[in-house]
């Protein structure tokens, strides 16, 4: 495995655990709080990064990056899935995302990708959407860390450590 894919998944690790430490915490009520109406709940953020997740790993090489059948309005409306469910959603979606990448040879990097039928080499895609999840991740852990308060278990340095 190529140094940039080692390096790619042991970022992603961090941030999936990240998002897996932050979702324990929080009760169903909780995912589905939304701070105002602009603003998306723990859930939808999910729904939202499991979509993406989906349709940008599935098919990596071969496919564009945004499938047809993918509905990306629809993962910004809450659903009403439990707890469970959407544990569930996270984890189908993050299963399909390494198998992807740990299928993926020093050569597949440099071969060019489309996303929303824009070629892109495979390993800009890749870093799209590290930077993508990312970004959301540390919403779910802010929307958390708000509802939470003193009771949030945080999920990267404590202050003063």
């Amino acid at each position: 495995m190529s140094i940039f894919l080692k390096a790619m998944l042991q970022e992603m690790d961090k941030i999936k655990k990240q998002g897996d430490g932050t979702l324990v915490q929080l009760t169903e009520e909780q995912l589905y709080f939304a701070p105002d109406s602009e603003s998306n709940s723990i859930a939808v953020l999910v729904q939202h990064i499991a979509g993406n997740m989906r349709s940008r790993s599935t098919d990596f090489l071969t496919t564009d990056g945004e499938k047809p059948s993918r509905d990306r309005d629809a993962e910004f409306t809450p659903h009403t899935l439990s707890k469970e469910e959407l544990m569930q959603e996270w984890e189908d979606a993050w299963a399909i995302f390494y198998e992807t990448v740990h299928a993926l040879s020093q050569e597949d990097l440099l071969q060019m990708v489309s996303v929303k039928g824009k070629e892109t080499p495979a390993m800009a895609a890749l870093m799209t959407q590290l930077v993508h999840y990312a970004g959301h991740i540390a919403q779910m852990m802010y929307v958390a860390k708000m509802q939470l308060q003193e009771d949030w278990q945080t999920q990267s340095i404590p202050k003063k450590k």
